[in-house]
């Protein structure tokens, strides 16, 4: 099998450590990986703003990036339910209008999916052999959580995905916090246009955590796990931050 990386912007800006997990993860299963430097921002940060004309502007050229990748990929794959989300659901409503596009977009979104999305649904894993990164530094036995990415959960209704994966990593528990579908409170642009209501919200995230007891946090999205880090360093909490990625990764590949 063969996929095309769609890495999206705050990966590839401020966690390539990410990008580089999911391509480990990806091998380690026999997939073969390509990537596109061609690639963009997916349009999202200036949809959600309100600025249609520039989304679609940005959106147009990554139908063609992706398109060109279909060509000779099987499927395009982005750690980030929500760049997927964009994509698969937003593009449809920001061409809604346009009805050649709109024909371009559903051939893409039948194609693309997030990362645990892909191994579990796609793939058919169930289970990840062996420990993973987790356990390279120090980590074993430590107690998990799992955090619900809004786009991912209520968008792509991926949920159960993630947990399966997560539970079959030797060497932790996986400890459900309450609460776990409530939002970070980052939402992208929300957060800097409203940061009183985006902070009061990522407190409520952090408290729910706390009370879980769990040692690290793992997200499928870096938007997300970047807002939980930033509150629980400002908190001096000992939180480790985790993409579903890193946790996944196998211990023998190099991580940088």
């Amino acid at each position: 099998m063969k996929i095309s990386l769609f890495v999206t912007c705050i990966v590839d800006q401020m966690f390539p450590q990410v990008g580089r997990a999911a391509v480990e993860v990806l091998r380690s299963r026999g997939v073969e990986v390509v990537f596109n430097p061609d690639q963009t921002c997916c349009g999202q940060p200036a949809f959600n703003t309100g600025y249609r004309d520039e989304a679609r502007t940005v959106a147009l050229h990554m139908i063609r990036v992706f398109e060109t990748e279909l060509e000779g990929a099987d499927y395009i794959v982005a750690p980030s339910g929500s760049c997927t989300t964009m994509v698969r659901k937003f593009y449809l409503e920001l061409f809604e209008d346009e009805p050649a596009i709109l024909t371009r977009v559903r051939q893409i979104a039948g194609r693309i999916y997030e990362l645990s999305e892909f191994l579990v649904d796609v793939m058919g894993i169930h289970a990840i052999e062996g420990p993973g990164k987790i356990r390279t530094s120090g980590a074993e036995g430590r107690r998990v959580t799992y955090h619900d990415c809004c786009h991912l959960l209520r968008e792509l209704g991926v949920s159960r995905q993630p947990r399966l994966l997560m539970e079959s990593v030797a060497g932790t528990e996986l400890i459900e916090m309450d609460r776990s579908e409530s939002c970070c409170g980052f939402g992208g642009t929300f957060s800097v246009k409203y940061p009183e209501i985006s902070g009061a919200i990522g407190e409520e995230k952090i408290a729910s955590i706390e009370r879980s007891g769990a040692d690290v946090v793992v997200a499928c999205d870096s938007s997300c796990l970047m807002q939980i880090a930033g509150l629980a360093a400002r908190r001096g909490l000992p939180l480790r931050c985790m993409h579903i990625a890193e946790f996944l990764a196998p211990t023998d590949q190099p991580s940088n």
